[in-house]
């Protein structure tokens, strides 16, 4: 389903792998600094530290398999990722059978898998071999999840669209409770004399 290629850090004692580069080169940072969907890093390489001429894909997942394990971003851009993370890219084949952003919605589930398969040597890494085989949807149904998670992430994470939305359902639930709560049967007061 996935080509697997691992990241690599090229030497740093070599200037010309860095100085002027253009080739996004990912790490953790990126992702704790850019969030999970990522076309731009914060350092990048030029084309002579790429290892036989290859970049990574674009629209690949790439998920830390060792020291942070399991976090993991959608790159939408031709690339390269230090040691730390693992890059899948889809095979050709499967390209008309699976949507990579439900794939991404996916790995939060993955990334669960991650450190449940820890290896433990010098460091603790992710056994790749548990990526061989989990249920994947009809292509049809993954369309679906994306479009409800995308809405539920635009709710959550954009604010122009998650917070009118947080503050119109507070407006119905304070309506709610204060009808609920101020809305009484009319007492009846025996005035006997």
């Amino acid at each position: 389903m996935f080509r697997i290629k691992n990241g690599y850090t090229p030497s740093t004692n070599k200037k010309e792998f860095w100085e002027n580069g253009l080739i996004p080169w990912f790490r953790m940072d990126d992702i704790r600094i850019n969030g999970r969907i990522l076309n731009n890093s914060i350092k990048k390489v030029t084309k002579e530290a790429v290892k036989d001429g290859q970049l990574f894909p674009a629209n690949s997942i790439i998920i830390s398999t060792s020291a942070t394990i399991g976090e993991h971003a959608l790159v939408t851009v031709p690339h390269l990722t230090n040691q730390r993370f693992t890059s899948l890219s889809l095979k050709d084949e499967f390209a008309d059978l699976l949507n990579i952003k439900f794939l991404y919605y996916y790995f939060f589930i993955i990334d669960e898998l991650c450190r449940k398969n820890v290896t433990t040597s010098n460091f603790a890494s992710v056994d790749m071999s548990a990526f061989r085989n989990f249920p994947i949807p009809p292509l049809e149904e993954q369309e679906r999840i994306v479009a409800i998670m995308d809405k539920f992430d635009a709710l959550v994470n954009d604010i122009s669209q998650g917070l009118p939305a947080e503050i119109e359902a507070r407006r119905k639930q304070y309506e709610y409770y204060k009808n609920k709560l101020l809305t009484f049967k009319p007492l009846t007061i025996n005035n006997k004399q």
